[in-house]
């Protein structure tokens, strides 16, 4: 069995990072058997060189090695592309064509992006993964193959699997043995030396002075978060190597380079902040529901002065203040005609001619007032019981039934506050 260090050399991998050691050791030990395996990793960490060495540390290093990118096949063409097609299956098959899972049979098939596998494509590369059977796109006759499936994703499959995305099934029958590769910002003491050697080979190829960094430029390089992992640091490298007249990099020529560097340096804040769905929805009911509120305060004052003033100007003033209010500021006349009978009931009640309100038209006014303030009683207690429940939910957790209630933790903790809890 090679050490990590012979196979690091062989396949030019860089690095001495704990964790991409492990990976290595890991993808050395499952090699000579058949089982799946299923890379994990950012996009641009390399998760290509893991398939690369399990195939030529196996049985079946003479047999064929394909790589298929399943996120740049075209979903109709998919099935034909990886099992095959009989003439005739399809418009345009005009021969019969063997796949990808026939042509490597007695090897090994490199997966990428499998997470971007249509639900139909995934039933029939389960019934692969189980028996090695397979049936040609317009075919009736079940084929066999032999294949060793090392798949990748860049995806969180417990999500996709929550959305019905992936089947779990599949998960499970692809990750026997997952391999994770580290993202180069937790690589920190590799940083450096990747772009040594980056900055090295593109010296040679285009014939230039290697280029070097100073020690605040090699202390911003190994701040900088790396989205785009070892993909973009090569990028970058090259971009610096064909630009820059001065061979000797300094931070601040570094700076020009790296996109958003404020954002990208360390932070205290998460990097995303995820809502769901029906966060957000709850979010517009509530502001709906204090907008009605405020309509419905407005409606009762309105009401309450013209019972006890009667037309006054003051009051005439405040109608039209409030019909802009609900209907809209366009500056169009209002037209009685769009107003429902029931609204012009409450907006014009017939002149009292200044005479104080009776007895029982205060009884209908206070009456009005109770029902409204019951209305907001029962949406605090409604506001107070999901609260309660999302506490319990994440176990007193209140970061996490924060982010759940679509509010921050600011909000809830003064909300706990409020109701005592």
């Amino acid at each position: 069995m090679e050490s990590v260090q012979a196979i690091k050399q062989r396949f030019g991998i860089i690095g001495d990072d704990p964790k991409l050691n492990r990976a290595i050791e890991k993808a050395i030990q499952v090699a000579p058997t058949d089982i799946s395996v299923l890379v994990t990793g950012e996009s641009g960490v390399g998760k290509e060189s893991i398939p690369k060495i399990i195939h030529a540390l196996s049985h079946r290093k003479h047999g064929k090695y394909i790589a298929v990118n399943c996120g740049a096949i075209p979903e109709g063409t998919i099935d034909s592309e990886l099992f095959g097609h009989e003439k005739g299956a399809f418009t345009g098959a005009t021969q019969t064509r063997n796949g990808y899972f026939e042509v490597a049979d007695g090897g090994t098939i490199f997966l990428d992006e499998v997470g971007e596998l249509p639900l139909p494509t995934q039933v029939r590369l389960l019934r692969v993964l189980e028996n090695g059977e397979f049936i040609k796109v317009g075919s009736s006759k079940v084929q066999k193959t032999n294949v060793r499936i090392v798949a990748a994703t860049n995806i969180n499959m417990f999500e996709s699997i929550k959305k019905e995305k992936f089947r779990e099934d599949l998960y499970y029958r692809l990750s026997t043995v997952e391999i994770n590769l580290p993202p180069l910002r937790e690589r920190k003491g590799d940083i450096h030396l990747l772009f040594r050697k980056f900055a090295s080979d593109f010296g040679l190829k285009y014939k230039m002075p290697t280029i070097k960094l100073d020690d605040d430029a090699v202390e911003l390089l190994q701040k900088y978060r790396w989205g785009g992992n070892i993909r973009q640091l090569r990028n970058i490298a090259e971009q610096i190597s064909v630009l820059e007249q001065n061979r000797s990099i300094s931070a601040e020529d570094l700076r020009h380079y790296l996109p958003d560097v404020g954002s990208n340096l360390p932070a205290v804040i998460s990097e995303k902040k995820q809502e769901s769905d029906f966060s957000n929805e709850r979010e517009i009911l509530y502001k709906v529901l204090f907008d009605m509120k405020g309509d419905l305060n407005d409606l009762k004052k309105l009401t309450l002065k013209l019972m006890q003033e009667g037309d006054s100007k003051q009051v005439q003033d405040d109608n039209e203040g409030l019909i802009q209010k609900i209907y809209g500021n366009s500056g169009d006349d209002i037209d009685e005609a769009d107003i429902d009978d029931d609204e012009l009931n409450v907006l014009q009640i017939p002149q009292q001619n200044n005479a104080a309100p009776s007895q029982e038209e205060k009884d209908k006014y206070y009456f009005a007032e109770e029902i409204e303030e019951e209305e907001t009683l029962s949406l605090q207690d409604k506001e107070l019981e999901l609260i309660k429940k999302s506490l319990e939910r994440h176990s007193g957790k209140r970061k996490a039934a924060a982010e759940e209630l679509g509010i921050s933790e600011r909000t809830l903790y003064r909300k706990i506050k409020q109701y005592n809890l």
